[in-house]
């Protein structure tokens, strides 16, 4: 009988803060064939033994499988799998079920000699569902048109036979033996359907890693060594291997098993099992180890078998040991489940092993430990602990995903495999692609896809190769199920926040998820600190978080449905962000934009500068006719495109005072960031407002008045304008909230005069009273980058436009600048 390891952790039942979720299951329907004709010839009291018999068969298994039996239609039943938790091997475990209540059916005798003879139909697709509902015999728990496509592919399934839609072949490709049928007509659909009929369960093989390892070089060494060290000192040790799936795990181990063979000159051996999804036998992973040391393959007569366990225990214990041995070991390789027979040769197995170590430096690794069932936990903590003891030359390696429960000895060492560097994940990429014959070009649109992950950059290579949309790259349905797995390894609470962050998207902050959610401030900060030590948000300043992967938001924000994702981005709009400033609101809607793509980089002030997005008005103007151009400029010794980062370095340390430590004024600059690739409105700010928050100005340029001549039409002497060294120079002028303005006169030219004008430091520069003047305006600093594009173009009365300078701006005459 098979036995089935249940998680009693995912199996609880959480308190549910989104109590429905778009997911996607796989829906079993079973029906039993030719029920009608059956009942009419049986009486009414052996009808109810007989659907007893059926029922409980059927239930049993769906439950030995982690289905969830939905409802009971007549004489037909379906299940869900994955409908509250899933694994990634949803439809898997539906395969497997309708397999095996087949069988049950065929060994369990029923009323009188009827025989019960059932078809199946397992397909898999999105549904809603209610996640309060999802326990067995809870009705209307999911709503979705798999729910019919299940329904209608029991009727094409032969007696006996199992019927599978496209998405539940492809979920089981290399785990199901499945043949492919002629496609069936079904009503209402067109084309016609394609069918596979499952055959049976196959033993997965092993991956193939031919390629170059890319990266990990760091973590390579880090195993190594104290691989190296646990046997040069007779001290065994424990490392665990931890990362999600497709982290490149097992790819790490190959290299581990191609690379170290020798310490110290002495040969090493190892010994490596894998532990599959749901295995048959509890202790196979063990009866793996005792095949690789002794060299037995699958299918090999009992004959071979005896033979080669002979002759790998004949050096390691005496003879009349080995006879005794012998039987036992044969035993168990055939049938390693959790019997008392099985667990005495496993018992057996662990003494070889540990006899082997006292012989050879010995290594034995576990991959996907995490799918072990206890009794294979138990097994390696014996052998480690009697190795311990002995002081043998033996390492340890397991290999599982970071929320693995299992309580490992207190010497083991975690090494955690972060993503891939972004130049690994390229080179990556191209190395696949090229592999593929697909262009190297995809590259550059796959990069921030993958999210340094090597097993979801070969999926969506995989996926365009079988012909997925090059244009679109939709997720494969490969990484698609991991991802699934990874949020549902969460309780209610922490699920609700990530899927909130994720209709947020860019950089989040609590009070905005909090906001999302209807909670009271401050509630899901525990659930974010939680996200982090999982692995799925990484920190960004101050209560700032992210996604690690583009795939988790994704996943995340396609998991609500649409009403409670609307519900959710109203919300969180209504909030403030980190990367955005929210409008005053005095100000019109379309005066104020955000870019929320280029936020982050608009935050982190690269170069010392915030993004400021320009206002095309006046544009052209304000770059041309200038009395000299950009170069000019530069010949002259002055700034590099108006107040660039080097010039601004080349005045002492300017940039800082505009960057973010320095206290810069975010109201205008942040809100106006650009992304890089396209110029965004800039922010129009009222006067009043900059006069409510600091009561004065940074720099204060006087507009001539009327009738004035326009400076740059007269080609007077240029100033460069830069921001201000980061030490203020004076005191009245001093703000911890602004960016402050210098105007730096080239060599040769006559700095700006005023009558009112006084120098405030030995550097010879001008201080001038803020003006408080309706037409007055305030300059802000540029960002580097191309030229900027005058800001101030048909602004309103009393009004000040932030946005960058011109590359040279030619100062009126009196016009005088803060130093």
């Amino acid at each position: 009988m098979t036995t089935i390891i249940v998680d009693a952790q995912r199996t609880s039942t959480p308190h549910w803060p989104v109590p429905q979720e778009r997911r996607t299951v796989t829906v079993l329907f079973a029906d039993i064939v030719g029920s009608t004709a059956l009942v009419d010839r049986l009486d009414p009291e052996d009808v109810r033994a007989l659907q007893r018999a059926y029922f409980d068969t059927v239930a049993g298994v769906l439950h030995r499988w982690q289905g969830v039996v939905e409802k009971y239609v007549g004489d037909a039943v379906m299940a869900l799998f994955g409908a509250r938790h899933s694994d990634g091997f949803d439809a898997y475990r539906a395969v497997r079920a309708g397999l095996e209540i087949q069988a049950a059916l065929d060994r369990r005798p029923m009323v009188g000699d009827s025989r019960l003879r059932v078809r199946v139909g397992v397909a898999t697709g999105e549904v809603v569902v209610d996640l309060g509902s999802a326990v067995s015999g809870g009705h209307g728990v999911a709503s979705g048109a798999v729910i019919t496509t299940a329904a209608r592919l029991q009727e094409y399934a032969p007696p006996g036979a199992v019927a599978l839609c496209a998405a539940t072949a492809r979920a089981t490709a290399g785990l199901i033996t499945q043949r492919q049928l002629t496609p069936v007509p079904v009503a209402g659909r067109v084309p016609p359907m394609p069918v596979w009929h499952a055959v049976g369960p196959v033993r997965p093989g092993t991956d193939r890693h031919d390629g170059p390892l890319i990266g990990r070089r760091r973590e390579l060494a880090t195993i190594r060594d104290q691989l190296s060290r646990a046997i040069r000192e007779q001290d065994p040790r424990w490392i665990s291997l931890v990362g999600p799936t497709g982290s490149g795990r097992s790819r790490l181990l190959h290299e581990l098993t191609r690379g170290l063979t020798t310490v110290d000159g002495m040969p090493v051996r190892w010994c490596v099992a894998t532990c599959q999804p749901y295995p048959d036998q509890v202790m196979a992973p063990a009866a793996e180890l005792l095949r690789g040391l002794a060299g037995v393959r699958h299918g090999d007569g009992p004959a071979v078998v005896h033979d080669r366990l002979v002759a790998a225990l004949a050096s390691l214990f005496p003879p009349e040991r080995v006879a005794a041995a012998i039987p036992a070991l044969q035993r168990f390789l055939t049938t390693p489940d959790g019997s008392s027979a099985a667990l005495a040769g496993a018992a057996i197995c662990r003494d070889v092993l540990l006899r082997l170590a006292a012989h050879q430096p010995l290594i034995v690794a576990v991959d996907d430990v995490d799918r072990a069932a206890p009794a294979m936990s138990r097994f390696l903590h014996a052998l480690f602990s009697t190795a311990t003891a002995r002081g043998l030359p033996l390492a340890l390696i397991t290999l599982h995903q970071p929320q693995w429960a299992d309580t490992r000895p207190s010497p083991a060492r975690r090494v955690t495999i972060g993503p891939l560097a972004t130049v690994q994940s390229g080179r990556l990429l191209r190395h696949l692609l090229t592999r593929a014959g697909q262009p190297v070009t995809l590259a550059d649109r796959l990069l921030h896809l993958v999210g340094g992950r090597p097993g979801h950059a070969a999926a969506y290579v995989r996926s365009i190769v079988d012909g997925a949309d090059r244009m679109t790259l939709p997720l494969p349905d490969a990484v698609r199920r991991a991802v699934c797995a990874e949020l549902d390894h969460l309780d209610g609470e922490r699920r609700a926040v990530l899927m909130a962050a994720a209709t947020i998207g860019g950089v989040v902050c609590g009070a905005s998820v909090d906001r999302a959610l209807g909670w009271a401030p401050g509630r899901s900060a525990p659930a974010l600190r939680g996200l982090v030590a999982a692995g799925l948000l990484l920190p960004r300043r101050a209560d700032g978080y992210a996604f690690v992967a583009p795939a988790l938001r994704q996943v995340a924000a396609e998991r609500l449905p649409r009403a409670l994702r609307a519900v959710f981005g109203r919300r969180a709009a209504e909030a403030p962000r980190l990367d955005t400033v929210r409008p005053d609101a005095a100000l019109p809607r379309d005066h104020t934009t955000a870019d929320r793509a280029g936020s982050d980089r608009a935050a982190a002030g690269r170069a010392g500068f915030d993004r400021a997005a320009a206002d095309r008005a006046g544009s052209d103007r304000a770059a041309a006719g200038r009395g000299g151009s950009d170069r000019a400029a530069a010949g002259r010794g002055g700034s590099d495109r108006a107040g660039s980062d080097r010039a601004a370095a080349g005045r002492g340390g300017s940039d800082r005072a505009g960057s973010d430590r320095a206290g810069s004024d975010r109201a205008g600059s942040d809100r106006a960031a650009v992304s890089g690739s396209g110029v965004r409105r800039a922010e129009v700010v009222p006067l009043d407002v900059v006069r409510a928050r600091d009561g004065r100005l940074d720099v204060v340029l006087a507009v001539p008045p009327s009738g004035a001549t326009d400076p740059l039409r007269r080609g007077l002497p240029s100033s460069t304008m830069a921001t201000s060294p980061t030490a203020p120079t004076g005191g009245a002028n001093r703000s911890l909230g602004y960016r402050r303005l210098r105007a730096v006169a080239p060599a040769g030219d006559v700095p700006p005069t005023r009558a009112s004008a006084t120098p405030n430091n030995a550097g010879g520069h001008w201080t001038a009273a803020p003006d408080r003047s309706p037409t007055t305006m305030r300059a802000v600093p540029a960002v580097p980058g191309p030229a900027g594009r005058a800001a101030a173009a048909g602004a309103p009365p009393d009004v000040v436009r932030t946005g960058p300078r011109p590359p040279l701006i030619r100062w009126p005459t009196g016009l005088a600048a803060s130093a």
